[in-house]
């Protein structure tokens, strides 16, 4: 078994596990997917998808919106869960996920890392699904256009910033274009694993997950491929708002 089919059938089974068999009806979902049921019961939820599985093809295929969606990000939600199920984690389970991210200190060092990757995992994988979609833009507009401009010097500019961050993280990782609330600037960053800018006190606007199991299926190792490809889906209109509510104070 070659290392393409090894991670496929990993994740297969991962989703299966998670949301039962997904069959043959892996394309033809053609409305937003509801979340698979989570049986921990605790504070936090798996996000519906806000487009259909198939929505983001050709860039983004069904099948790695399936497994990335109903496993992974599934996977994060439910090991949260269960960290905040214990007496360690009570005291924080009617945080949002924002405040908590930001918190890590104060949580107990026996489930801290635990929290740390999966809810930076649920965080940083709620705001990606959010930054792709059909939208009614095709460009940066407003405020965001200026900032974008003044910070990077032009769209084309910034967006080859960002490729060359998102290509340059060495292993699994994270590329963002973040708003600073210190500075009250734009900029590009990078983190690793499933660590998320608001660790840091900033915000993150736009993240592109370069780890393997959100491209290996449909691009294999060629990350530069898929990450030109993920610029045909980034939702402009969704930045913007985003934008917007972080420059409101």
């Amino acid at each position: 078994m070659n290392r393409r089919d090894a991670l496929k059938a990993g994740t297969m089974a991962a989703a299966a596990a998670l949301t039962g068999s997904i069959g043959s009806g892996l394309h033809l979902r053609a409305t937003p997917p509801s979340p698979p049921d989570d049986p921990s019961g605790g504070p936090f939820s798996l996000p519906p998808l806000p487009y259909s599985y198939s929505a983001l093809e050709p860039s983004i295929d069904a099948e790695t919106m399936h497994l990335h969606h109903d496993a992974h990000h599934a996977g994060y939600v439910a090991k949260l869960n269960e960290a905040l199920a214990t007496d360690g984690g009570k005291p924080f389970r009617s945080m949002g996920i924002e405040e908590l991210l930001r918190s890590l200190d104060r949580v107990p060092e026996s489930i801290r890392t635990t929290v740390r990757n999966n809810g930076g995992g649920h965080a940083n994988h709620t705001l990606f699904w959010s930054s792709m979609g059909i939208s009614s833009i095709s460009e940066p507009m407003g405020p965001l256009a200026t900032s974008i401009d003044s910070t990077f010097g032009s769209l084309e500019a910034f967006k080859e910033k960002f490729s060359a961050a998102a290509l340059g993280i060495f292993g699994s990782g994270w590329a963002w274009l973040s708003f600073d609330p210190a500075t009250k600037r734009l900029l590009i960053e990078t983190t690793p694993n499933q660590d998320s800018p608001l660790m840091s006190g900033r915000i993150p606007l736009l993240g592109l997950d370069v780890w393997e199991h959100a491209y290996y299926l449909k691009y294999h190792n060629k990350r530069a491929d898929y990450i030109k490809s993920w610029w045909v889906v980034v939702n402009w209109h969704s930045l913007r708002e985003r934008y917007r509510e972080a420059t409101k104070s």
